[in-house]
C-alpha cells in the first residue's frame, strides 16, 4: 500500500514537473535577430469591434503588437506566435505601405491619412491607436530592415523614382484637391520634398491630375502609388536652330494679339508656376530659346525648333512685327511726345508728311507693329517667326534675264515692228535695292520676287513693244543704241516709284525675221561683191601702170638716144641757121658793091634759106605740138635707123592699141619689112 501511495506521489511530482516545465516552455518566446513573433491572444479579452481584423493588447486575436528579437515571457496558452522575417528594402528601393486594418479613408480620399508614432509602421498598435486608416498608405519605407507586422501592414517594394540626365520627371498626383475649372494643369505646392513628401502635398492643398512642377534628373523615393511619373526628354535646342515657345495654360490671348506678351522671371519657361504667377498667356509667346538644354515641362510649353536668321554679307532683313502698338497710334504719340517737349516740331511734321503720303502706315518705328524702319544688317539672328516675319532683300545688284536659256526665268521677248516682222529681243535688267530703300520697297510690292514678277516684267515687255511698234524692224536693229537707252529711261522712271534703283537695262540680241534676213543678207553681199570688183578693177589699172613703166624702163637706153638726136637735130637747125646767116652775110658783103639786081638775088637766096629754116622750126614745133616729145624722137629714130646709125632688131617689142609709140614702132617695122610706103600712114596717126 505505501508503494502504491509513494509511486503515486512520485508519479504527481513527475506529471507536476512536467506540467510545470510545459508552462515554462509555453511562457518562454524566442526570437531569432532577423525576426519577429506574431501575437495572436486567445482567451480573456475584449472581442474586437466591427469590421476590425488586427486587435490591441486586450483584445482577442492577431495581436497589431509584435516580439521583436530576444527571450520573451507570456501567460501560458494565452497567445500563440507566429515568427516572420523582418522586412527588408534594399538601396534604390522604396517599400509601398497597405494597411489591413484601421479606420475607412473618408469618401473621395484614396489613401489613408498619415498619423504619427507608428515608428515607420513598426508599432501598429501605435498606429491604430492613433487613427491609422486602412488602405494604401502615403508615406514610404526608405532603404533598411523593418519590424513590421505582416498581418497588419502589407508591404511592396518598388524601385525608387531615376531620372536620368537629359530627362524630365512629369508628375500626375492620384489624389488631391480637383484642379481649378478652365486651367490644364495643378497649382504648385511649396513644402513636399519634390513630391517625396505625400502628406504634406495633400495637406497644403495638393491637386489632382498633372503638375505644373516636374522632377530634374536625380533619385527620388516617390510613393509611386499617389505620384505617377512619366519620362520625357529634355528640351534641346541645337545649334543654329532657335525655340519658339507656344503655352497650353494661362491667360486669354486678347483677340487682336498674335503673340503672348513678354513674361519675366520664368528662368527661360523651366518656372511654369512664376509664368503663371506673373500673368504669363496662353499662346505662342514672344521669348525664344537659344541652344542648349532646358528642363521644361511639356505638358505646359510646346517647343518647337526652327532655323536661325542668317543675313549674309549683301543682304539685309526687312522685319515686319506682329507686336507693338497699332500704326495708327503714332501721330498721336508723336503730339503727345511734342506736348511733353520730348520731340520736335520738325519730328511731328515729318511724320505728318509721311501719313499724308501712306508711307508711315506701312513703314513703322521700332516698337510699333508693321514693317520696321530700321533694317538688319547681315549676320545670324535668333528670330521669332511667329513674332515677326523677316524678308531677305539683296542690296548688290539683282540682273533678270530674258533669253533662251533653261536657267533664266523668262524668254526672250516678242515684239512686232511697224512693218508687221516679229522680233525676239533678249533683254538683260540690273536692279539695285538700296538698304535705306528696302522697307519701302517691301511696303509698295512684298517683295523681289513680286518686284520682278508683276512690275519689271511686264514693264520691259510693255516698253519694248511699244518702242518696235513705232519703227521697222531693220530700223529697230540698226538704233539698237538708241532703243536700249530709251527703255533704260522709262524702267528707271517707273522704277523709282517701288524704291528701286535701276542701273541699266541691255539689250543682248535681236534676231529678226529669216525672211528679211536672208534678203538683208544677199544686199550686203551684193554690196561687198561690188566693193571687190572695184577693188579688183583699180588693182588692174595699177598693173597697166606698172607694165607702162616697167616697158619705159625696158627702153629707157633708146630714150635716151632719141633724146640725144633731137638735140643734135636742134643743134643742125642752129647750124644751118648760123652757116645760111653767115654765107648770107659774106654773099653780102661780096657782092656789096655789086649791083642792085645781083643784090637782090643774093637777098631772094638768104630770105629762101631763111625761110626753109623757118619752116623746119616751125615742122618740128608742130610734129611736138601734134604728135609730142615721144613721136619726134621717133621720127628721128627712124631717121637714124634709115640711115643705118641705129640697130634694127629690137630686144624688146612693145606694142599698144592706143599707144602713139606703139603705132609708131610697129609702122616702122612694116616700112623695114617692106610691107608699108610712108604714104601709107594711118589716118588716126596724121591726126
Amino acid at each position: 500500500m505505501y508503494d502504491i501511495i509513494a509511486i503515486a506521489k512520485t508519479a504527481l511530482w513527475v506529471v507536476g514537473l512536467i506540467v510545470l516545465i510545459t508552462i515554462i516552455v509555453k511562457s518562454i518566446v524566442s526570437v531569432g535577430g532577423n525576426e519577429i513573433a506574431v501575437l495572436e491572444r486567445k482567451y480573456f479579452g475584449k472581442p474586437m469591434p466591427q469590421g476590425r481584423v488586427i486587435a490591441q493588447e486586450d483584445e482577442i486575436g492577431i495581436q497589431a503588437r509584435t516580439l521583436g528579437p530576444g527571450l520573451h515571457f507570456l501567460v501560458p496558452f494565452l497567445y500563440s506566435t507566429k515568427k516572420q522575417q523582418f522586412t527588408l528594402i534594399k538601396e534604390n528601393e522604396v517599400g509601398l505601405v497597405e494597411s489591413i486594418d484601421g479606420n475607412s479613408i473618408p469618401a473621395g480620399k484614396i489613401f489613408g491619412r498619415t498619423v504619427e508614432g507608428h515608428n515607420t509602421f513598426q508599432d501598429g498598435a501605435a498606429f491604430l491607436a492613433n487613427g491609422g486608416e486602412k488602405g494604401p498608405q502615403i508615406p514610404v519605407i526608405p532603404a533598411g530592415t523593418y519590424r513590421i507586422n505582416p498581418f497588419l501592414f502589407r508591404v511592396r517594394v518598388v524601385p525608387v523614382t531615376i531620372i536620368p540626365a537629359g530627362k524630365v520627371g512629369i508628375i500626375t498626383s492620384m489624389d488631391g484637391q480637383p484642379i481649378e475649372s478652365g486651367r490644364l494643369l495643378a497649382e504648385r505646392i511649396t513644402g513636399h520634398s519634390t513630391f517625396e513628401n505625400g502628406q504634406a502635398f495633400l495637406d497644403q492643398g495638393g491637386q489632382r491630375g498633372p503638375q505644373i512642377d516636374i522632377l530634374l534628373p536625380g533619385t527620388y523615393r516617390i510613393n509611386s502609388d499617389l505620384f505617377k511619373v512619366e519620362l520625357c526628354e529634355a528640351t534641346v535646342v541645337p545649334a543654329n536652330k532657335v525655340g519658339l515657345v507656344t503655352a497650353r495654360d494661362g491667360k486669354a490671348l486678347p483677340e487682336q494679339e498674335f503673340v503672348a506678351n513678354r513674361i519675366e522671371g520664368h528662368r527661360d519657361f523651366q518656372d511654369a508656376s512664376a509664368f503663371l504667377a506673373n500673368g504669363g498667356q496662353r499662346g505662342p509667346q514672344f521669348d525664344v530659346l537659344k541652344p542648349g538644354t532646358y528642363y521644361i515641362n511639356p505638358t505646359m510649353f510646346v517647343v518647337t525648333l526652327d532655323d536661325v536668321a542668317v543675313i549674309e554679307r549683301g543682304q539685309v532683313a526687312v522685319v515686319v512685327s506682329n507686336v507693338g502698338e497699332e500704326p495708327r497710334q503714332i501721330k498721336q504719340a508723336v503730339e503727345e511726345a511734342v506736348k511733353e517737349a520730348k520731340a520736335s516740331e520738325e519730328t511731328k511734321k515729318a511724320v505728318d508728311s509721311r501719313l499724308r503720303e501712306g508711307i508711315e502706315r506701312y513703314v513703322v518705328p521700332n516698337g510699333f507693329r508693321g514693317i520696321q524702319q530700321e533694317v538688319v544688317g547681315p549676320g545670324t539672328y535668333y528670330l521669332n517667326r511667329m513674332a515677326f516675319h523677316a524678308y531677305t532683300v539683296d542690296t548688290t545688284n539683282i540682273t533678270i534675264d530674258w533669253d533662251e536659256s533653261s536657267e533664266t526665268k523668262f524668254d526672250p521677248l516678242k515684239v512686232v515692228s511697224k512693218d508687221g516682222f516679229e522680233m525676239g529681243v533678249s533683254v538683260k535688267v540690273i536692279i539695285r535695292v538700296r538698304p535705306d530703300q528696302a522697307p519701302y520697297m517691301v511696303a509698295k510690292i512684298g517683295s523681289i520676287e513680286n518686284l520682278i514678277n508683276h512690275v519689271i516684267h511686264p514693264m520691259i515687255d510693255s516698253s519694248f513693244r511699244n518702242q518696235a511698234s513705232s519703227t521697222s524692224a531693220m530700223n529697230f536693229m540698226q538704233d539698237r543704241q538708241s532703243e536700249q537707252k530709251k527703255a533704260e529711261e522709262a524702267a528707271r522712271f517707273e522704277l523709282e516709284r517701288y524704291h528701286v534703283e535701276c542701273v541699266s537695262v541691255l539689250i543682248c540680241q535681236i534676231n529678226l525675221p529669216h525672211e528679211l534676213m536672208k534678203t538683208q543678207t544677199e544686199r550686203i553681199i551684193a554690196e561687198q561683191q561690188m566693193e571687190m570688183y572695184n577693188s579688183q578693177q583699180q588693182a588692174e589699172s595699177k598693173r597697166i601702170a606698172t607694165e607702162k613703166t616697167r616697158a619705159e624702163a625696158d627702153q629707157q637706153k633708146n630714150l635716151v638716144e632719141a633724146e640725144i638726136g633731137v638735140k643734135i637735130a636742134a643743134q643742125n637747125k642752129e647750124k644751118a641757121i648760123r652757116f645760111a646767116e653767115g654765107e648770107a652775110e659774106a654773099i653780102r658783103l661780096r657782092k656789096e658793091g655789086e649791083a642792085k639786081g645781083i643784090t637782090a638775088v643774093g637777098k631772094a637766096e638768104g630770105d629762101r634759106i631763111l625761110a626753109i629754116g623757118k619752116a623746119t622750126a616751125e615742122s618740128y614745133e608742130l610734129q611736138n605740138k601734134a604728135i609730142g616729145g615721144d613721136g619726134v624722137v621717133s621720127i628721128e629714130i627712124a631717121k637714124q635707123i634709115a640711115e643705118g646709125n641705129i640697130k634694127v632688131t629690137p630686144d624688146f617689142l612693145v606694142q599698144g592699141g592706143d599707144n602713139l609709140n606703139g603705132l609708131l614702132s610697129g609702122y616702122l617695122t612694116q616700112c623695114l619689112a617692106g610691107k608699108a610706103k610712108p604714104e601709107e600712114v594711118p589716118k588716126k596717126q596724121e591726126a
